[in-house]
């Protein structure tokens, strides 16, 4: 039972893909950050390169991590006597460790693993609670908002990058640069817009597709127009397209602290699969 590190994005796919693959749904996190490395490139979320690690047991893969410097450290789920050693295997590494996104019951362990570890100067707290939500049978606003759903295209970059921005801003949730985020979704058709008498009144993203899977996000309408409906429109949107090419796996995150977007996303068929957390690690008595 022993951890192996590496920066070599095809060594861990090679060693823990197989894994990660056979529970998608469960491994979304990995599974979609490692696929838009492998088509953007190492630089995508910024910082110092990309590190990943896997957990070996009887001889396979049973437990795996990403990290894009400078954010999280993104866990799967993992057995308990993994995390000791995974922290005492990046205690003294050349990348620090900001916090902590996994399955909440890892998300704990592993900062309090990290939090032995590292001593009593060591803060840790919840930054974000979340719920991973499955597709399950599409369900359609009833009534729909006046308008439809086409895919955004290059024409709509200054818009979809000011959403981007925006989104961010209110969430803290973006991972990539608005611009970046922008260039690598438009590459793949990974944008759509709801229009309203021609006029854009909301957006919704996925995910690259990987292992039969996509995870819806991020959702954006602004402030001024919401109420309306547009935001489950175009998330329905998006939704019954990627079913319709045949995905297995349709997923999106919410925050738990945000009931309006929770139930909105039950109301379209989607249903809970699992609770995640975010924990940030900061220095200081």
């Amino acid at each position: 039972m022993a951890w192996t590190l590496t920066d070599d994005l095809d060594a861990f796919l090679a060693a823990a893909g197989g894994f990660l693959r056979a529970r998608p749904a469960a491994h979304t996190l990995p599974l979609t950050i490692t696929e838009s490395l492998r088509a953007s490139g190492p630089g995508l979320y910024g910082g110092a390169p990309p590190r990943y690690g896997w957990w070996t047991e009887d001889g396979e893969a049973g437990g795996a991590f990403v990290q894009t410097p400078p954010h999280p450290i993104v866990l799967t789920g993992l057995p308990g006597r993994a995390l000791p050693a995974l922290a005492e295997a990046l205690d003294g590494g050349a990348y620090a460790v900001p916090g902590v996104n996994a399955p909440a019951d890892t998300a704990e362990a592993f900062a309090g693993a990290w939090r032995e570890r590292r001593g009593g100067g060591l803060r840790a707290r919840v930054a974000m609670r979340e719920r991973l939500y499955r597709l399950t049978t599409l369900a359609w606003p009833d009534p729909m908002p006046p308008g439809a759903a086409r895919v955004a295209g290059e024409a709509d970059r200054p818009l979809l990058t000011d959403w981007y921005r925006a989104f961010g801003e209110e969430t803290g949730a973006a991972a990539v640069p608005p611009g970046q985020a922008v260039t690598a979704r438009l590459g793949y058709g990974g944008l759509t817009l709801w229009e309203a008498d021609g006029t854009p009144v909301a957006m919704a993203g996925v995910s690259r597709a990987v292992a039969g899977m996509v995870r819806v996000g991020p959702v954006y309408t602004p402030p001024a127009l919401r109420g309306r409906g547009y935001g489950g429109a175009v998330t329905a949107a998006v939704s019954g397209a990627a079913r319709e090419r045949g995905l297995a796996e349709v997923l999106l995150f919410t925050d738990l602290a945000n009931p309006t977007s929770n139930g909105l996303y039950q109301r379209l068929g989607y249903e809970p699969a699992g609770d995640y957390a975010v924990w940030a690690f900061s220095s200081g008595a």
